[in-house]
């Protein structure tokens, strides 16, 4: 009752009320039915709002309804409505106009906690608006309702200005309501988007060789994890014929669903080659090319590819761009560099260059991509070649699964709490 008389006293002093009735003179009666349809207008405008919140209503219609409560049963001439969306909007008007220049929300209403006279809040809008009814959640500001012309000389006005909190309430409702339906909707946009994903990423485990071989001439294994639930690395493993093999280690610039869209062309376009094609200069212009029509400049792709022939002994190799396999003997490790500039990164390679070294019995050759030697640490300190090298010739003599979750495991104590800063793949073979 305090605060009714307070705003009621504000009113009073901003305009002439001459006419004006206190609510103390009125017929007892006529307060008394007053006072019972306002009773009745509450209940009803909570049950038809609920109703339509319950049954899905659009924006569109809860505002509707809101409008139609505050201007055909509240009697209120002018009001507009703020709310916040990433920035303040006015998502409702009515009765009045209001230039974007003549209110700042974020500035003129930062410090309304409670209903207040406009004229605290901004001299420029005194003339269209007598009241700002804050509505808060917890001690955030959901919006915030501007209403004037309340009609002073009418009897009304002294029950309009007590059933106020009642508007605060509605309007907290009305927010509150339209708030939820935004999260609701990205709630399930968020959920569609991961079913995305994780189809996506199912179908980009199929572009990996499903049985890698460990036999009397190759013992191949292969470790990937994706920074987020799709990556641009890639490998393989293709048998080309009796005598030889092809695998190769490839990675995209980028990260997530293009990344992995462009990196799925890539794989069928390699295999494709590798088909009708037995020369890897022929097949990395070919690739060069496929790789700069499909990314048009915005992406590359760095690759190392290699054949190998189990009787000869004999690998052929080009490294485009890539971090650099190593080869590993018992006592020596070499860095497989020879090659070409990135896919991609020019419409054509200016020059080219196959990389041929005889292979060792028991050697062993690591491929990986940038995310495992670049992995940083809580010092940010990079995993780096080093380390690698060190933990191989440590478990030279494991398998090569054994050698890959040595490594990983590794590289997880020397993360320590840092997250994983990219995708992670790893091959390794091991030549018998």
């Amino acid at each position: 009752m305090e605060q009714t008389v307070s705003y009621l006293s504000m009113l009073k002093q901003r305009k002439d009320t001459k006419s004006f009735v206190p609510v103390e003179t009125i017929q007892p009666k006529k307060t008394d039915a007053f006072r019972k349809r306002m009773s009745s207008v509450k209940l009803n405008a909570l049950l038809e709002v609920t109703k339509a919140i319950n049954n899905n209503a659009s924006v569109e219609k809860l505002f509707q309804i809101y409008q139609d409560i505050l201007v055909n049963e509240l009697k209120i001439g002018r009001l507009a409505l703020y709310v916040f969306d990433n920035r303040w909007l006015c998502a409702l008007r009515y009765g009045v106009q209001i230039g974007d220049d003549e209110l700042d929300v974020e500035n003129d209403l930062a410090k309304v906690n409670e209903i207040t006279d406009i004229s605290v809040v901004s001299s420029s809008l005194k003339n269209s608006f007598d009241l700002v009814i804050p509505v808060f959640h917890k001690s955030q500001p959901l919006s915030y309702l501007l209403i004037g012309d309340l009609d002073e000389e009418k009897l009304e006005i002294s029950p309009t200005i007590k059933h106020l909190p009642f508007i605060q309430t509605l309007t907290n409702v009305i927010v509150v309501a339209i708030e939820n339906k935004k999260l609701s909707k990205e709630y399930f946009r968020q959920i569609a988007a991961n079913k995305e994903l994780e189809l996506a990423s199912k179908m980009q485990s199929l572009l990996f060789p499903s049985v890698l071989p460990n036999d009397r001439f190759l013992d191949v294994a292969a470790y990937y994890q994706p920074h987020l639930q799709v990556g641009g690395d890639y490998y393989d493993f293709i048998r080309l014929n009796d005598n030889e093999v092809a695998f190769c280690m490839a990675d995209v610039s980028g990260k997530g669903v293009s990344a992995a869209l462009l990196m799925a062309n890539f794989q069928a376009n390699l295999r494709a080659l590798f088909r009708y094609q037995s020369s890897l200069p022929e097949i990395i212009f070919e690739l060069n090319n496929i790789v700069s029509q499909n990314a048009k400049g915005e992406k590359f792709i760095t690759l190392f590819v290699a054949k190998y022939n189990v009787v000869t002994r004999v690998l052929n190799y080009i490294n485009a761009g890539h971090n650099p396999p190593i080869l590993f003997t018992e006592s020596t490790s070499l860095l497989l560099t020879t090659g070409c500039i990135g896919l991609g990164m020019l419409p054509e390679i200016p020059k080219m260059k196959e990389g041929i070294t005889y292979i060792v019995p028991g050697s062993i050759l690591t491929c990986f991509t940038d995310g495992l030697i670049e992995q940083s640490n809580e010092d940010e300190e990079e995993y780096d070649f080093e380390n690698l090298k060190r933990v191989v010739m440590q478990n030279f003599d494991k398998s090569s699964k054994e050698l890959n979750n040595a490594l990983i495991d590794d590289l997880n104590i020397f993360r320590g709490g840092k997250g994983f800063i990219d995708d992670i793949a790893l091959l390794s073979s091991r030549f018998r």
